[in-house]
């Protein structure tokens, strides 16, 4: 599934960056580049997107004032060097806040927290009904970017400085630590179950004692986080 991202910021060097970070991911598509909130809307009213990369102090019209003029807003990364609107872009529902200068590893994680919800394009001005699309998230492997389905993930396992993404067909090993990616997956479809594993509840064959079988693996079930799974079987 291809993600329609434009860029609406009065910097040109800050377009440079989004679409050169953006270029390194696999399924982003840019749409358009606009220099004020006035050029975003005109374009806005004709085509949709499901991203937004969006500065807020800009010439003509506020970036949090153009959003508000959005009957349906597409999911919205704001890309400011202002940390003091943070809270009012949370209250409209922002994917993610990112404070000019931000690095490679923080924008990716800002996509995968927007990507992780995009289901398609927008809804058209007669409310249609959108089909969803699989939902994904871009893990770093081998010095390169790999798009999966949060659908495939199994489980993550662990192990040092290295984390261990099982999916369905094939297994990743990605740098981090398990928390950190554990921040970018959907609570409501992931759990922790020890301090080592986060398993996808839904792929649970069995559960026996402290121990669960998914698909063909064995995952153990720490004590500390035991009543997480018992919620699961009420």
């Amino acid at each position: 599934m291809s993600v329609k991202y434009m860029i609406v910021d009065d910097e040109s060097m800050a377009h440079d960056i989004i679409n050169r970070y953006c270029s390194m991911l696999p399924n982003m598509k840019r749409m358009q580049d606009c220099y004020d909130a006035i050029e975003a809307i005109e374009y806005l009213n004709r085509n949709t997107v499901d991203l937004l990369f969006l500065d807020l102090n800009m010439p003509k019209l506020h970036g949090f004032e153009f959003l508000k003029t959005l009957p349906y807003p597409p999911k919205v990364i704001v890309t400011t060097a202002y940390k003091e609107h943070a809270l009012e872009g949370y209250e409209l529902n922002i994917a993610d806040y990112l404070l000019k200068p931000f690095s490679f590893e923080r924008f990716l994680k800002a996509v995968n927290k927007a990507c992780t919800n995009i289901s398609g394009a927008a809804p058209s001005a007669a409310k249609e009904p959108v089909a969803a699309g699989p939902e994904r998230i871009f893990l770093r492997a081998n010095n390169k970017h790999i798009q999966v389905s949060l659908d495939a993930i199994l489980f993550l396992e662990a192990s040092g400085n290295n984390v261990k993404v099982v999916l369905k067909e094939e297994e990743i090993t990605i740098r981090g630590v398990l928390s950190s990616l554990l921040e970018q997956l959907p609570a409501a479809d992931f759990i922790q179950v020890h301090r080592s594993f986060v398993i996808a509840h839904k792929h649970i064959k069995s559960i026996e004692g402290n121990q669960l079988l998914i698909d063909n693996y064995v995952v153990p079930v720490g004590k500390l986080f035991r009543q997480r799974l018992d919620q699961l079987l009420k």
